[in-house]
């Protein structure tokens, strides 16, 4: 128990002291997971309307294919876009491979699906009469999409916190995509199950911290961020 104790000691010690290599796999996270989430969501949201506003044929298979992908393993995500990605894959060419660009890639397609799924559960939870009006008035497309998501903004924020919350904490495809290249790749989940297989406790400690604060601030800004809405 001692060794623990002075493990989140020394790991704290080491966010104070600006270590730049914890510091440095923080950095490589942050960026990674900020692209991913706004590459989700820029792509995500426009389909998660279409999904959850238009009927059309297939529309209930697209929607089992997008719920069925919420519980899609990182690790499969990883395998697959390594495969694309590598020397002798067709995108091999893009040298994504060992790149914060591969991981930003990978994560986005991990998390597209919770995206696109919850943007499309709270369009179809808003009241019908919504559209009927906004095409009385007559609205655009463009302003019936832009009202339809204001109205859903509380939904569609949750979805963006859970789609971060996902990518922030995923391992496998970090590991697979990025390599855990020191100074260039290495992120928070890497540098933790490495540095705590190394038996340095400290530095997993510290980011295990860093991890933690990080999905409190995300929530804590959700919450407020509810409060300021109603």
């Amino acid at each position: 128990m001692d060794y623990l104790l002075e493990g989140v000691q020394q790991g704290i010690g080491l966010l104070f002291s600006g270590d730049i290599e914890t510091w440095s796999a923080i950095a490589v996270s942050l960026q990674a997971s900020m692209l991913s989430i706004t590459t989700a969501l820029i792509i995500g949201a426009p389909a998660g309307f279409v999904l959850g506003y238009y009927d059309f044929p297939g529309r209930k298979q697209l929607r089992a294919v997008f719920d069925t992908l919420l519980a899609l393993p990182t690790v499969v995500v990883g395998l697959l876009v390594y495969g694309f990605i590598s020397s002798r894959g067709p995108l091999g060419t893009m040298e994504l491979l060992f790149t914060v660009s591969g991981i930003v890639a990978a994560q986005t397609i991990l998390i597209l699906p919770i995206v696109i799924s919850l943007t499309a559960s709270a369009i179809e939870s808003l009241d019908m009469r919504l559209r009927n009006t906004l095409i009385t008035l007559g609205a655009s497309r463009h302003q019936i999409v832009l009202t339809s998501l204001n109205e859903a903004k509380i939904a569609v924020m949750t979805a963006a916190v859970t789609a971060y919350g996902r990518a922030i904490s995923e391992v496998g495809i970090s590991m697979m995509i990025g390599g855990n290249i020191k100074w260039h790749t290495r992120t928070i989940t890497t540098a933790i199950a490495l540095e705590s297989g190394k038996g340095n406790f400290a530095m997993g400690i510290a980011l295990g911290l860093v991890l933690l604060a990080i999905a409190f601030a995300v929530n804590a800004s959700l919450i407020i961020l509810k409060r300021l809405s109603k």
